[in-house]
C-alpha cells in the first residue's frame, strides 16, 4: 500500500468520508503523517477530542483552511506525497439556490487543489466524484463534472515527472449525513416517510467501500482515470419498508435538480470506458494511456451501446442487506 508511512492530506478531512477514511488509514496502513484539511474549526475540535487525539495518532495534524485559499492548500501541502480530495459543497438544494458559492467551492477549488499539488511536488491525487456528474441536470453535478475534468486535464499541466491526478466517482454513500437513510431514520418517529417518486433508485455504497476503492485507485492509477465502482442499486420504496416497515409513505413530488435515476457511465462514455472486474474505468484521451495500462491492469472495452444506470443495474440491494449495512453504521 503506497500511503503506508507516507505524508497524505485530505481535503475536507472531517467530512464523513474523511472520518473514515482516517480511520482507515491509521488501522491498516499507518501514513508517516496524515494532514486534516477544513474550513470547519468544530468539526476539527471533534475529530481531535474523541477520535483521533494527537496523544494516541502523533501522525495527525488539524489544519484548518478553505480549498477556495490557494496559499492556503500550499502551505498545507508541503511536504506532502498523497492527496484525497473529499471537499465539496454536495447538497443539491442549497447548490441550486447557491449557485456562485458551488462554484466557488467544487470548482474554482479543484484548481486550486491542483496548482497547490503541481507546486509543491506532490506524487498522487485522488478527487471524489459523483453519480450526479454524469449527465448533470444540477448545478452540483455540473460543477462536479467539470470539477473530473479538470483533474483527468491535470496530468498534462503537471508534465512527465509531476503529480499524477485521477478521479473516483460512487453513488449513494449509506449512512453519511444528509443522506435519506439519516433522514428517513429520523422520521421514523413521525411514522410517515415522504417520497419523491415512487420510481425512484440510487446506487449504494458503504463509506468502507468507497475508502476502499480510493486506497485501491492509488496503487493502479496510472494518471487520468475515472474509477467507476460496480455497487448495488436499490428502489427508494423498498429502502423505505427497508428502514421503517411500520411507516406509512407520503408522495411529496421531486425536488429541484434531481432525477429520478441516476447514471454513472453514459453511453457516450462507453467508447472509452473498459470493464476492469470490480470496476469500470473511464479512459482519458492520452496516447500513452491505454497501452500502460493495458500491460499493466488488463481490462476489456463495454459494449459500444452500455450504460451504467441505476434503473437497469444487474445488482440490486435487497431489505435484508440494507438493514445489515444499517444495523453496523455510526451516523456521521
Amino acid at each position: 500500500m503506497p500511503l503506508r508511512d507516507a505524508n497524505v492530506l485530505i481535503t475536507g478531512g472531517t467530512g464523513s468520508f474523511g472520518k473514515k477514511c482516517v480511520e482507515v488509514l491509521l488501522r491498516e496502513c499507518p501514513p508517516r503523517r496524515l494532514v486534516v484539511f477544513s474550513r470547519d474549526e468544530q468539526k476539527h475540535v471533534d475529530m481531535m477530542r474523541n477520535h483521533f487525539p494527537p496523544e494516541r495518532f502523533p501522525q495527525m495534524r488539524y489544519f484548518v483552511g478553505d480549498v477556495r485559499d490557494r496559499d492556503r492548500l500550499a502551505r498545507a501541502m508541503r511536504g506532502i506525497d498523497f492527496v484525497i480530495h473529499a471537499a465539496a459543497m454536495k447538497h443539491v438544494d442549497f447548490a441550486e439556490y447557491n449557485p456562485q458559492e458551488c462554484i466557488h467551492t467544487n470548482i474554482g477549488g479543484a484548481q486550486n487543489v491542483i496548482d497547490a499539488a503541481i507546486d509543491c511536488g506532490v506524487k498522487k491525487v485522488i478527487a471524489l466524484s459523483t453519480d450526479k456528474a454524469a449527465s448533470p441536470i444540477n448545478l452540483y453535478g455540473a460543477t462536479k463534472l467539470c470539477s473530473d475534468k479538470l483533474f483527468v486535464a491535470a496530468n498534462h499541466l503537471s508534465g512527465a515527472t509531476g503529480p499524477r491526478f485521477a478521479v473516483v466517482r460512487y453513488g449513494n454513500v449509506v449512512g453519511s449525513k444528509g443522506s435519506v437513510i439519516p433522514f428517513f431514520i429520523e422520521k421514523r418517529k413521525t411514522g410517515v416517510f415522504p417520497i419523491t417518486d415512487p420510481r425512484m433508485t440510487r446506487f449504494w455504497i458503504t463509506l468502507q467501500q468507497g475508502v476502499q476503492l480510493v486506497l485501491t485507485s492509488f496503487e493502479t492509477m496510472n494518471g487520468g482515470e475515472l474509477f467507476v465502482p460496480k455497487i448495488p442499486s436499490m428502489n427508494i420504496m423498498e429502502l423505505a419498508a427497508a428502514v421503517g416497515p411500520e411507516c406509512r409513505t407520503e408522495i411529496v413530488g421531486i425536488r429541484p435538480g434531481e432525477k429520478l435515476h441516476e447514471c454513472m457511465i453514459t453511453v457516450d462514455d462507453a467508447r472509452h470506458t473498459i470493464d476492469c472486474g470490480e470496476y469500470y474505468v473511464i479512459q482519458p484521451a492520452f496516447h500513452w494511456w491505454q497501452r500502460e495500462w493495458t500491460a499493466k491492469h488488463g481490462g476489456k472495452p463495454v459494449a459500444e451501446d452500455f450504460t451504467y444506470s441505476s434503473d437497469i443495474n444487474t445488482e440490486w440491494l435487497d431489505r435484508e442487506a440494507l438493514r445489515r449495512m444499517i444495523d453496523t453504521l455510526e451516523i456521521v
